[in-house]
């Protein structure tokens, strides 16, 4: 039998994602292949590995959290047994090997494409972690010959034990052909995919929510198209709801098991949300040296809450941030009004947050997803086509004594980080202030251009970008109209509901 391996049109983008196993699937070899598969929750995993599941016939199972070893066996046993076609209870096997075995037998046998998945594999471990040695050892006697072609999945949402299952001396180390990290929806298609009509109104649904798509069924009605307001206190801020953000965090710090120490993960999360971008900033805040927050940094680096990123011109300055929106959200508007949200004034601490809105998560928010689309779409605009890296820096002024913050800075395509004479690409502002933007926010940059070329950097190729909310005064629209290295990028432009407003 043979299955049509097109992507179901009810898996919303993934186009790359699909391709990746498709083409591990459609791999001729008759060897046993292994292939992992980790991601935030709600980040759409289990969805996508069920549809392809179902496009070529093979066997999905997941382990369940609060099962103990017993009930795991007995189910996957009864899962085996009945995509044999047989009743569930026929047949118990006594050991996670015997169900391996049998599963992959079953499905070798019932598909052209044998495959087997096993979702939220770390919950599994947990009660029986001599699994990962056990499909190590049937990888290695498939390997021998006499193989079935069997392709073996294993997905997780605890990030650092789907990662660590490939590291250091672990079982599965060098085994895997593919290690697939899902990501979230960029801006752009988590627009589409909640149908957001207004620009505007879909990066504030993005800078609390994210690209997660699986926020959509549980915070989808009403949906935000009807007053971004009160869809947001009917949501994240409504106690009664699964998203409510308060709740919402805690389910995903619980997602780790290292993250024991609550109180202290959430104090890192507050401080870093509250702008402490660098480790020492992070232990000022809370009172501790660099050298305790080591650990729990790295911790939440590796689940992916938080992250670290290398200013693009300067060593040794990495910058910290969120990367999750709801915690951000939570930490910064909910975890403080907790009590009296709780007491049912969600309405009225919303329009209280709106100043800590704008400037702590609308407008970081607005800056990251400059520099996104300045990775992902500004090649079609730029003279030069694809930058290179994409990041932020600061400039010192000794003249002025001060230091120019950098929102947006790419080298060229083919430059390294850090390089002393680094040529650089495209030199940005982004700002999500009410205000447009105007002449002075260019001449800015260009103080900053001149400053980069004093310090020996190439500039003679520089774009200036502005980025801006609310669009541009005449004065500066004027000017990129005269000149070659202006580009002006607005929400619609952002959003590729039309092109920048003024581009090279």
């Amino acid at each position: 039998m043979t299955y049509d391996l097109a992507k179901p049109s009810d898996v919303v983008d993934r186009e790359r994602e699909w391709d990746l196993l498709t083409d591990f699937l459609a791999d001729p070899s008759r060897e046993m292949r292994l292939g992992i598969v980790s991601g935030r929750r709600r980040h759409g995993k289990s969805y996508l590995l069920r549809a392809l599941s179902e496009r070529v016939g093979g066997l999905y199972i997941t382990a369940v959290r609060e099962e103990g070893r017993g009930t795991a066996l007995q189910r996957f046993s009864d899962a085996v047994v009945a995509h044999a076609g047989m009743r569930p209870g026929t047949l118990r096997f006594s050991d996670w090997r015997d169900v391996l075995v049998n599963a992959m037998d079953v499905v070798s046998r019932q598909a052209a494409t044998p495959l087997l998945v096993i979702d939220e594999l770390p919950y599994l471990i947990q009660h029986s972690p001599e699994v990962p040695g056990l499909i190590q050892q049937l990888y290695d006697e498939h390997q021998q010959g006499g193989g079935t072609g069997a392709r073996l999945v294993l997905c997780g949402s605890a990030m650092s034990v789907m990662h660590e299952l490939l590291s250091g001396a672990k079982p599965l180390r060098g085994r895997a052909v593919v290690d697939l990290r899902l990501g979230p929806f960029d801006f752009r298609a988590s627009r589409d995919f909640w149908g957001i009509e207004d620009p505007l109104t879909a990066l504030r649904v993005h800078a609390v929510l994210g690209g997660a798509p699986g926020y959509l069924p549980v915070a989808g009605r009403p949906s935000p198209n009807n007053g971004f307001d009160q869809w947001l206190v009917s949501t994240l801020l409504d106690p009664g709801r699964a998203v409510y953000s308060r709740t919402e965090t805690e389910y995903l710090l619980r997602e780790d098991p290292r993250i024991t120490h609550h109180t202290l993960y959430y104090d890192i999360l507050t401080a870093i949300a509250q702008g402490a971008t660098t480790p020492t900033k992070v232990g000022s805040a809370l009172g501790r040296q660099r050298t305790a927050m080591t650990h729990p940094l790295d911790v939440l680096i590796s689940t992916g809450y938080v992250q670290r990123e290398q200013d693009v011109l300067r060593t040794r300055h990495p910058v910290i941030t969120l990367a999750d929106p709801v915690i951000r959200f939570n930490q910064l508007v909910t975890l403080p009004q907790a009590v009296t949200i709780e007491e049912g004034f969600a309405e009225q601490i919303w329009q209280a947050s709106t100043p800590t809105f704008d400037s702590k998560i609308l407008g970081p928010h607005f800056e990251d997803l400059a520099r996104q689309w300045t990775r992902r779409h500004a090649h079609a605009v730029l003279p030069d086509g694809l930058p290179g890296p994409v990041g932020t820096t600061e400039v010192a002024d000794p003249a002025a004594r001060t230091r120019h913050e950098v929102d947006v800075l790419a080298l060229v395509l083919g430059e390294r980080p850090q390089s002393p004479r680094a040529r650089i690409a495209v030199l940005g502002e982004a700002k999500a202030t009410a205000a447009r933007r105007g002449a002075r926010d260019l001449e800015r940059l260009e103080r900053i251009r001149d400053l980069l070329a004093e310090q020996g950097h190439d500039t003679s190729g520089t774009t200036l970008a502005l980025y801006s909310l609310h669009g541009f005064h005449d004065d500066v629209v004027q000017a990129g109209e005269r000149r070659n290295d202006v580009l002006l990028v607005d929400l619609p432009g952002l959003y590729g509901v039309r092109e920048p407003v003024v581009r090279p």
